[in-house]
């Protein structure tokens, strides 16, 4: 062989290792890669993936501080959604800045609605939520008369949806806002406090529910204290329940202390004993969250969750007290987009039309002219 090819053989040679190494590193820097997106935005082993869009700028007035708005959308009630949203834009200046937590089969017709009517400036991004992450952590009781809806649970994975942000704001789709949020936002939380929650022997609640109703503001209606595994616990059964459709909660806290797996686990461990009260009337999200949090989160001001208008309680409430309230919630059976609730009428001047036509409000003029 002579010297010449000796020399080329060796240059070969040194490309195909160079070319190794490098195949190599590649895939060493593509695994890191992963890793570093599987740790940010995995939520229990399941992704949380953010929908591409691009809404327009917001107002100029629109400054400050970004002040996150966690809220669910579903399909059948995303009429609820919608209204909420406008009734928060409409009534601040500050930087509201919504994360819409949906399914699949609905980010079309929301995107749909958001970019063709008013709502197209506002600020916002679509999150998909993938309902495996609820798999071996709910109990299928087959004499509820609904299936249990998978968004329900989203309120447990807020650090998730809020990856960036230190503190931010749930709030149910049943839900009008006629004050400024910035308000709501700035509730005060005590140190080592990961939320605050209306609770529901604050003076709105005890002085409009009905008297001699017994346990229904306890926590004795939401867990079964004939159980070891809750005896054990040390709860008080004649303590405050609280009300988990409106939540402030500091992300960091909830990160510290862990709090979505702790919420995990007390699903799964109702899964396998059976741990709610058989008097729970189907709330099975607040659960987990009155355990995880007995005596360890601060109160929102009452009049910023003025509930109870989707049951007969709401018919109590005086026009005037409607109108003071910044925040009217209709949990209940009864929704301010059907044809029962208490002052649907205010929740309606919220309400923008679905310019695609698939959701529409049901109302009692609507049976009449059904009839003719």
């Amino acid at each position: 062989m002579t010297f010449r090819k000796v020399n080329i053989l060796i240059v070969v040679l040194a490309v195909v290792i160079f070319l190794l190494v490098l195949h190599h590193n590649l895939l060493s820097l593509s695994d890191f890669l992963k890793k570093e997106d599987d740790d940010t935005s995995v939520v229990g082993g399941q992704h949380i993936d953010f929908v591409p869009e691009a809404p327009d700028s917001l107002p100029e007035e629109r400054s400050g501080k970004e002040i996150p708005v966690v809220i669910t959308a579903v399909e059948e009630r995303l009429g609820g959604a919608i209204a909420a949203m406008n009734s928060v834009a409409s009534n601040t200046r500050a930087n509201v800045v919504f994360y819409i937590v949906t399914m699949n089969d609905t980010v079309d017709h929301l995107r749909t609605w958001l970019r063709n009517t008013g709502l197209k400036t506002l600020k916002y991004r679509i999150l998909d939520f993938d309902p495996r992450v609820l798999d071996g952590k709910i109990r299928v009781d087959p004499e509820q008369p609904e299936p249990i809806k998978p968004l329900t649970f989203a309120r447990y994975y807020l650090p998730y949806m809020v990856p960036d942000a230190e503190k931010a704001i749930y709030m149910d789709d049943d839900i009008i806002v006629q004050n400024d949020i910035l308000d709501l936002y700035d509730t005060p939380l005590k140190p080592g406090h990961a939320a605050a929650f209306s609770d529901d022997c604050d003076s709105v609640s005890s002085k409009f529910l009905v008297r001699g109703a017994g346990n229904q503001l306890n926590y004795i209606r939401f867990l079964d204290f004939k159980k070891d595994t809750i005896r054990k616990l040390g709860l008080r059964a004649s303590t405050c329940s609280f009300n988990p459709g409106v939540i402030v909660a500091n992300l960091t806290e909830w990160k510290m202390q862990n709090i979505t797996a702790q919420l995990e686990k007390w699903m799964e461990l109702n899964v396998a004993e059976e741990l709610y009260s058989r008097t729970l009337a189907g709330s099975i999200t607040s659960p987990p969250l009155l355990i995880v949090f007995y005596n360890q989160h601060s109160s929102i001001d009452p009049m910023w969750n003025v509930r109870h208008l989707g049951s007969s309680t709401g018919k109590r409430y005086s026009p005037q007290f409607v109108k003071a309230a910044n925040l009217l919630h209709w949990n209940g059976h009864f929704k301010p987009w059907g044809r029962t609730a208490s002052y649907s009428d205010v929740w309606e001047k919220w309400y923008i039309p679905d310019p695609s036509g698939k959701f529409s409000l049901v109302r009692k003029h609507s049976e009449k002219e059904e009839v003719m």
